[in-house]
């Protein structure tokens, strides 16, 4: 039993539970957000593989076919955003769907897949930080320690903090759904999907710094010297982006009419 496997397939029931649930809110047939995930999930992992592959190329060079054992290890989440969203986009034109308003449904239930499934770091015992003496730290075997750290015990369980960021992360984007359901906020279709994008990516550049195994530019792990960090840059680009999108999404409605004539 692999436990990516595991833990994947339980995020996709969960997140199904959780967006079809959210999806009968917003009008959108459970039937529909069904036929979706399927593709969803193969989208984002054909997306992580070919982002972290592309990156990590040295290691594939000499032998192209390894790129194709997945199971080997080897995926990025911001692969598997990427894929996840072109599958979106595709389906919403095949089923014409509202784009946005079908991602805000999903983002919710992604973030908490996302918390589901860093658990497969522990199991596998990567993707950890420094080592550290915190009372949480936690204990690598030998086997799986990069050789400049063999003499160290205990390490950052960062797979454990960005599972707690991304709980937080869904939290606060149900709340929000919620509150925009009932007319409390004022919260147009993309809006959710933005915040997501900021919430997710501003956890994920203070996370980054700390793990030893990061995707590198210029550099090599585990500390990148003169190079750059890979999730941290585009964390902080989807952040950027994320705050044009709220920027361009509340400037384009107050600019909107309301029923009574008067702008807003």
């Amino acid at each position: 039993m692999r436990w990516y496997g595991l833990l994947i397939a339980l995020a996709v029931l969960v997140g199904l539970a959780l967006a079809t649930r959210l999806g009968k809110s917003r009008g959108i047939d459970p039937a529909l957000i069904a036929d979706l995930l399927p593709l969803l999930v193969l989208g984002s992992v054909i997306g992580a593989r070919l982002y972290y592959v592309a990156l990590e190329w040295r290691q594939y060079a000499a032998n192209p076919s390894d790129a194709l054992a997945i199971w080997r290890g080897g995926i990025a989440i911001h692969g598997a955003l990427i894929g996840g969203v072109l599958t979106t986009v595709l389906y919403c034109r095949w089923r014409r769907l509202p784009f946005w308003s079908l991602l805000d449904v999903l983002v919710p239930a992604v973030a908490l897949g996302q918390a589901i499934g860093r658990w497969g770091n522990f199991f596998n015992s990567e993707a950890f930080g420094l080592p550290t003496q915190l009372p949480w730290k936690l204990q690598i075997p030998a086997a799986n320690r990069p050789p400049e750290f063999l003499e160290q015990l205990y390490f950052h369980p960062t797979f454990l903090y960005e599972s707690i960021w991304n709980l937080g992360v869904c939290a606060l984007l149900l709340l929000l759904f919620r509150a925009g359901s009932r007319g409390r906020i004022r919260l147009p279709a993309g809006a959710l999907s933005c915040i997501y994008l900021m919430a997710y990516s501003s956890g994920r550049v203070w996370i980054e710094g700390l793990r030893i195994d990061p995707l590198c530019l210029f550099s090599q792990p585990p500390f990148c010297e003169g190079g750059i960090r890979m999730a941290q840059l585009v964390s902080l680009l989807l952040i950027v982006l994320g705050g044009l999108g709220l920027w361009w999404l509340y400037g384009r409605q107050r600019q909107l009419p309301d029923p009574a004539g008067v702008s807003r």
